[in-house]
């Protein structure tokens, strides 16, 4: 998905905008605040596609707040702080991946309703805040995971509402499980694409200087 995101854009006009600043700050506030809320629903309904988005959200709150902060570094400390932005991307689908694992063991079928309810208001949430970044989503590898992390959100808050509805139909725990291995498996395929343009541009730093 990452590997046709038009990586070519204008860096210097994300960078230097004000309104950028302005919408990496209130997608920040959005990802936290709902992130927050978002656990407590996950753990209400027992549901591990929940939790997962959740942390998703916390997740991607912190990140775009680190690269809110390094707009003004060097352009190699950008690229470095592209690169941990993906690894911590890596981390966490890995470790949505193992606990999905683990709760497959003794999964119970979580609160539909909830579920869906819960879904289609973080859906709301990363759409708002998909649409509020599209116009920056071309630049380098530190803009371009900003965009990717709220695009992500959208994309797995959809497969949730999904799951919300098998889990209704079948009353079984599969379709809960099966979309936070989605939504993990979303994450390792953004992960690599960001360290690898990160990688890139680290490396044509080196050779440049």
């Amino acid at each position: 998905m990452a590997d046709n995101c038009e990586c070519t854009g204008d860096t210097k006009r994300a960078e230097n905008d004000p309104g950028y600043r302005r919408a990496l700050w209130l997608v920040v506030a959005l990802n936290l605040g709902f992130g927050v809320m978002e656990v407590g629903g996950g753990l209400i309904a027992q549901s591990q596609a929940l939790l997962a988005d959740s942390l998703d959200f916390i997740g991607d709150g912190t990140i775009t707040l680190i690269g809110l902060l390094a707009l003004g570094w060097a352009a190699t400390a950008r690229a470095k702080v592209a690169f941990a932005q993906g690894l911590f991307l890596l981390t966490l689908g890995i470790g949505v991946i193992g606990v999905a694992i683990w709760r497959a063991m003794t999964a119970t079928a979580p609160e539909a309703d909830l579920m869906g309810g819960i879904g289609l208001a973080a859906l709301a949430i990363n759409v708002t805040a998909a649409l509020i970044l599209s116009q920056y989503r071309e630049g380098d590898a530190n803009v371009r995971a900003v965009w990717l992390f709220s695009r992500n959100d959208a994309l797995a808050n959809v497969a949730v509402i999904v799951a919300a509805g098998l889990v209704a139909w079948t009353g079984k725990a599969w379709p809960d499980l099966a979309v936070a291995a989605i939504i993990a498996a979303l994450f390792l395929h953004s992960a690599f694409a960001i360290l690898r343009s990160a990688r890139t541009e680290l490396r044509e730093l080196r050779h440049a200087a």
